[in-house]
């Protein structure tokens, strides 16, 4: 059975996210605040976080920060805050996706379980290239120009996805689709959103992902 870490500080949403989860198989653990989130964290190993932004102590932004030092874990945020600019501070930290007070428990549910599985991987390991960026499926380990590249499950999914089809014009609703799935249920921004952390991930080699006016974007062998 999987486990979820749920770090929130309004009780009543803990315990209805927590009883929904176990009603569909699957176990949370509960924190008040990001200081006793880090602490659970410390002695227990979870498939997912579900972390809110406003807490005391520290908040999710920070919690978020001293996870990614050190693990690759999905990190859902649960945020009433919705600009773009908290959309992109929370990306560039290192989460996976987020979803908006007030939200759908089917909806938060299925894009946890979607988190889940695209961190698990799997299938035989091959070697996806183009230009300076290098791929491996089986490790999920990255390389841009030789250097070491830190990606989150969603930034890994999309790069793979571009690489897979190189040199093809993928719209943002094919990007949506292969990526973020049919339980997809926010807009096509999200997909300019990623595109962004995922260009400043790779660094120079970043500019290899062209956007394509008015159709979507496409992955090329040279960043000029």
């Amino acid at each position: 059975m999987e486990t979820v870490l749920v770090v929130e500080d309004e009780a009543r949403i803990r315990d209805i996210v927590r009883d929904y989860f176990s009603a569909h198989g699957m176990a949370c653990d509960l924190a008040r605040d990001g200081a006793e989130a880090l602490d659970l964290l410390r002695d227990h190993d979870y498939d997912a976080i579900l972390l809110d932004i406003l807490m005391p102590h520290l908040d999710g932004f920070q919690v978020c920060a001293a996870v990614r030092r050190d693990s690759r874990v999905p990190i859902l945020f649960l945020t009433a805050l919705g600009g773009e600019e908290d959309v992109l501070r929370g990306y560039a930290l290192g989460c996976d996706d987020y979803v908006t007070k007030p939200f759908s428990l089917a909806v938060l549910l299925a894009k946890t379980q979607a988190l889940i599985r695209r961190s698990r991987g799997g299938g035989e390991a091959s070697t996806l290239t183009c230009g300076d960026i290098s791929l491996d499926t089986g490790s999920r380990a990255c390389t841009a120009a030789g250097r070491p590249v830190k990606l989150s499950p969603r930034e890994y999914d999309l790069l793979a996805c571009l690489l897979r089809n190189r040199g093809q014009v993928l719209t943002r609703a094919q990007l949506l689709d292969k990526v973020w799935g049919i339980d997809f249920e926010g807009d096509d921004r999200a997909v300019d959103v990623r595109i962004r952390s995922l260009r400043a991930a790779l660094g120079q080699a970043g500019g290899q992902i062209k956007t394509v006016f008015k159709a979507g974007y496409r992955l090329e062998e040279g960043a000029e």
